[in-house]
Order: C-alpha cells, then structure tokens, then sequence
C-alpha cells in the first residue's frame, strides 16, 4: 500500500504527488510551515490525506516550539488557511485544538507528547475508516461491469487505502471481476497521474480516458457504476468535488447509471444548509494555460481554474461512509450517520 504520509523521528514523511508517477520522491517537513507548504502546493492533496497532515502539522509545530502555549494558535491559523474546500483540513485542525484545551494546565512537555499521539493516531484511524467504506461499498459495484471514477479518491489522497478507490479495492478483494476508467481530471491531472498508476500498481485492469470522453462511455452500456469522493458534503447531501465531477453524475443520470460517492463521516459539513454556502477554491489561471510549465494556450489568454465543483444532491445514489450508507433524503439519513458511533 502507497504510505502517503508518515511521522517519523525525521519529521513528517510524505510522498510528492506532484512528482508521480513518472518518480516516487519523499518529502520530509521539519516545521509546520513545511507542512502548510506541502499541503498549498498539492505535494499532498486529497480531503483525508490532507486533515491528517493538518493533525501532524500541528503537532510539529507544538514540538519545535519553544513555547508552544503562546504559538499554538499561531500554528493552527497558518495551516487552516491553505486550502479553503476540503473540511477535513479544518476537521483535523479542531482535533488538535480540542486536545491541547483539554490539557490545560498540564506540563507543555506532556502536552507536546500528547499531541504527537493524537496526529499518529488521526492517521492509524484514517486507514481503518477507509477500509470500513469499502466494506460498505463493495456490494454497491456490479459484476463483470467497469467503473468510471474521477480525479484521485485512493491511497494517495487518504493516509491508505482509499475511499472510492477503496470501494474499488474491497469490490476486487472480494473476487468481482470489474475494471476502472478513470478521467484524466484536467487541468491537474490526478486521474492520469495518480489513480491510473496506483490501480496499475494493484494490477487493477485500468483504462486511462480524457475528460470529455466520460460521456460516450457512460452511454455505451459498459459502465456499472461511477464511484468519486468527496471534498466536502453539505446537509443535505450536495457533493464538493474535484471540478468535472458535476458533469460526470449529470451524465450518469442522463444514462440510468449509479453515482455514489465516498467519503469518511469527517467530509461532512452539517453546518451548511446546501452545497450553495461552500467555498470553492479558485487556483492559479497557469495551471490551465501551462501543463507542467509548458505553455498550452496564446500568451495572455485569460482563464480561470476552480479547483471544485458542487454536485447536487439529485444526482448522488448513495454516500458511502465507514458507518454504512446514506441514501435519500440525505438531510435525515446524514444527520443519523454521524450520531452513529463508530463500529
């Protein structure tokens, strides 16, 4: 299994997705910043992979501080404001913080050590709860059918194992014979680079598709299901994404086919009424007009790059979670999921 994300007596270990899959490179961060850093620049990126490395930053933050008391704060601000979609950034960072007020008064040095438990722990718990959501999942996905998934939901973007790609996983663990397509997921590429080379990897038959390939497929009766994650899910079940997810569940309802999404009882957001009130992240116009620094479109072109998108909750068969699944309408069936207590 990939090993995403690491504590170690070195730092916090992580593997550069920006250099897959052509090479395998670890990054180790000594500091916060290095963290914060890393998770900006999508040398880690994914909802799960990036709440884990939120709880480690804080951690080594506390750790390399000479007062950790008084920069505490300071630490959690500087990683919350990274990346504004994926809420399980913000998730990991009120662990910490909910940690460290429930010490107060103790010794720092037992604090500090408390808080390196707790990051290590946020990631031991992390591949448990992706295994559990392909457990839940796998009955989902239909014998001798492929399935069509978008961006990267696997080990990469989790501490292992994967949500969707760990729906997939579980599926073939319990001897369905399925294969993947997977979009390319322009204008980053996380389904050509990441989730074509970890399934490949598997030895998971994988078949690589551009975007705007997705809707002749889903109409050509070879698709079972389409199985994605998730960023952040709203109340009422609307969907955040990485951007071409949308057009991906219209065409799946257009053409009778399931859409489920999978997701850790952590990507929920109970406090947004709809998918309306969460902030989609805008990047850098480069990353359309360049691929890898190499220019792609006339100098000067405006162009804009939303890293997400919101799919409505009408299009989502199902959410896949580590405490079962949510169906329609998902208002009651999400609120009931996160009372559950984990099994």
């Amino acid at each position: 299994m990939v090993e995403t994300i690491e504590w170690t007596p070195a730092g916090v270990v992580m593997i550069d997705q920006t250099r897959l899959p052509r090479e395998t490179v670890f990054v180790t961060c000594t500091d916060y910043l290095q963290v914060a850093d890393a998770i900006r620049t999508m040398i880690i990126r994914g909802a799960p992979a990036i709440g884990v490395a939120a709880a480690m930053g804080v951690a080594i933050g506390v750790a390399k501080s000479a007062d950790p008391d008084a920069d505490f704060e300071r630490i959690c601000e500087t990683l919350a404001a990274t990346r504004p979609t994926a809420v399980n950034l913000f998730w990991g960072i009120e662990r910490m913080r909910r940690l460290w007020a429930g010490l107060h008064g103790k010794p720092a040095v037992e604090k500090v050590a408390a808080a390196v438990r707790e990051a290590i722990l946020v990631r031991e718990e992390d591949i448990a709860i992706c295994k559990r959501i392909g457990a839940h999942g796998a009955d989902l996905v239909p014998d001798g059918k492929t399935v069509l998934t978008h961006c990267n939901a696997g080990a990469l973007a989790t501490a292992g194992y994967g949500t969707a790609l760990g729906v997939i996983r579980a599926a073939v663990e319990k001897g369905k014979k399925i294969d993947v397509f997977a979009d390319e997921t322009r204008p980053f590429l996380q389904g050509a680079r990441l989730t074509a080379w970890e399934l490949q990897q598997d030895g998971i038959s994988t078949t690589l598709i551009t975007d705007n390939m997705a809707g002749h497929f889903l109409r050509s009766g070879r698709i079972g299901c389409v199985v994605v994650g998730a960023d952040r899910i709203a109340g009422n079940g609307d969907v955040a994404n990485k951007i071409g997810t949308y057009s991906v569940a219209v065409l799946a309802k257009e053409n009778g086919i399931p859409f489920y999404v999978a997701a850790p009882i952590s990507t929920l957001d109970l406090t947004l009424e709809s998918g309306e009130q969460i902030p989609i992240e805008e990047r850098a116009a480069d990353e359309v007009t360049s691929v890898f620094g190499v220019p792609i479109a006339p100098e000067g072109i405006a162009a804009r790059h939303p890293a997400f998108d919101v799919t409505p909750n009408r299009y989502v068969s199902a959410i896949i979670t580590e405490r079962g699944l949510a169906r329609a309408p998902f208002a009651e069936s999400l609120r009931a999921l996160s009372l559950l207590e984990d099994r």
